[in-house]
Order: C-alpha cells, then sequence, then structure tokens
C-alpha cells in the first residue's frame, strides 16, 4: 500500500510539471499576439536569436556595460542583443543610450544587434545569446 500512495505523489509531480512546460512554452506566442506581431508567412526568413545565457540593465550603483561584460567568459558565437522599447516621448533618448551599449559591446569584440520596438512604457536592456548561424 505505501508503494501505491507514493506512486500518485510522483504521478501528480509529473502531470504538473508537464503542464508547466506547456504553459511556458506557449509564452513566446502569447508575447507576440499581446504586441500586435504579425506570424511568419510561409518561406520568410527571421534572425534565429537563442535564448540569453545573461541579461545586463544599466542600474545606478551596478557595473557598467564594459565591466559586465568583461566578467563573462569570452567566446567569438556571442551576440550582444541590445532591446529598446519606447513610448513616444522618448525615442530620441532611447536610441542614443541603446546605440551607446552598442558602441561599448563592439568596442570590447562582441558581435551586435540592437531592437527598437514602441511599447507602453520604456525599458532597455542587454542580452548575451549565443545565436544560431543564418
Amino acid at each position: 500500500m505505501s508503494r501505491f500512495a507514493a506512486g500518485w505523489q510522483l504521478l501528480l509531480a509529473d502531470m504538473a510539471l508537464i503542464l508547466f512546460l506547456f504553459a511556458l512554452s506557449a509564452l513566446p506566442e502569447a508575447d507576440r499576439a499581446a504586441s500586435g506581431e504579425q506570424p511568419e508567412q510561409p518561406g520568410q526568413t527571421s534572425a534565429q536569436m537563442a535564448p540569453a545565457q545573461a541579461l545586463f540593465r544599466d542600474e545606478p550603483g551596478g557595473p557598467s556595460l564594459a565591466q559586465w561584460l568583461a566578467r563573462r567568459p569570452r567566446d567569438p558565437r556571442a551576440t550582444l542583443t541590445v532591446f529598446a522599447r519606447h513610448s513616444d516621448d522618448d525615442t530620441a533618448d532611447l536610441w542614443d543610450r541603446a546605440r551607446r551599449l552598442g558602441e561599448v559591446a563592439h568596442g570590447e569584440g562582441y558581435k551586435v544587434r540592437i531592437i527598437i520596438s514602441r511599447g507602453n512604457r520604456s525599458d532597455l536592456y542587454a542580452s548575451l545569446a549565443y545565436d544560431s548561424p543564418q
């Protein structure tokens, strides 16, 4: 009887993990729908972006991007992607800040990509990832 009692708990844990992974896999599609982004058409190609290995935010009292990159292991496959989301009133300022981050990363020897989009609130961060070659 004790084997059966432990069995249902293990089954329940497995089912919860499966449900969690299923819900997690739907998040990128939900983000795309919320942002109004159109789904890709057949035959259309897009950049292959890998999941982030590390994220950087320029916070007061925190390290600069150059210091943060110096703490990361060097890898020629690494690409630093700067994500800038702007509201209508700070487009120019956010573009300048994103460009400065890109210049610092390029100066440190990293490939750089800058993605700017409109949003409800402004946000700026950088993602270090190992993107798939095209």
